[in-house]
């Protein structure tokens, strides 16, 4: 469903992403894990094209997408959730979900009448506030959500856009113990749609070790691992690269 071929970035004299070459099939959750700085939000941005590549090539469903800008990545089937919440801060809980509705429908629904066509979008909108626990917040402006919700929206407007392949940057990041669970068993409800595709990038082993049906390991920007996540973490080199400052920051 989506591939890199020798993706590769560089700022300057540093090379961020190197020559980076993965494939992720439908069905499969892959974790992308590595220390701070290994290049992974990097490798992400450049998959989903918020960063032009210096060399290589992103591949979607056996198409070249590489020239291709973010948003039109994301009309042919791209979605990404970023480590910061990507929202329409005035709009309401309700009214972000519905955008994101309208922009996957298109223009499928100007056939019907505009009340028509409204009424669809919320209800299809609706839906999904239900699914991530929202849907009590509707009418309230996205802004004024605490950080957890933010999340599930975010998480939301992806849903809303039902895209081909998932990418999650961190998903769990800044959220409270108790509103963890709840995004992670958004992504387990998505796992169970094997037609997806999902990408994560996460720092939380456990979370890691609970979703991932494989993990690659980033390291000074190159592919340092590839595998089933038991044999990935049993490599010396990763535990040497990274296995390291996970235990230690669990420890902490």
């Amino acid at each position: 469903m989506l591939e890199t071929r020798d993706l590769t970035v560089r700022f300057g004299g540093h090379v961020a992403v190197d020559h980076v070459s993965c494939a992720f099939h439908p069905g499969t959750l892959t974790a992308i894990v590595g220390p701070n700085g290994a290049g992974k939000t990097t490798y992400f941005n450049l998959v989903s094209g918020q960063l032009p590549a210096s060399e290589g090539r992103v591949l979607l469903g056996g198409e070249d997408i590489t020239g291709l800008p973010a948003p039109l990545r994301t009309r042919r089937g791209l979605g990404r959730a970023f480590q910061l919440t990507q929202l329409f801060p005035n709009l309401s809980v309700l009214e972000n979900v519905r955008l994101a509705v309208q922009s996957r429908h298109g223009g499928v629904l100007k056939l019907l009448s505009v009340w028509l066509d409204h009424k669809l979008l919320i209800e299809e909108a609706r839906a999904v506030l239900e699914a991530v626990r929202l849907a009590d917040k509707a009418d309230a402006p996205a802004s004024s959500l605490p950080h957890g919700d933010q999340r599930k929206l975010e998480v939301a407007l992806m849903m809303a856009l039902d895209p081909l392949v998932y990418m999650f940057d961190e998903p769990t990041a800044g959220m409270s113990v108790d509103e963890v669970p709840v995004i992670l068993d958004l992504i387990r409800a998505l796992k169970q749609r094997k037609e997806k595709t999902i990408l994560l990038v996460e720092h939380k082993m456990d979370v890691v070790r609970e979703l991932a049906d494989r993990i690659i390991v980033l390291h000074n920007g190159q592919l340092l691992a590839d595998g089933l996540p038991a044999d990935v973490m049993a490599l010396p080199v990763v535990q040497q690269a990274y296995m390291g400052v996970i235990e230690e920051e669990a420890a902490a």
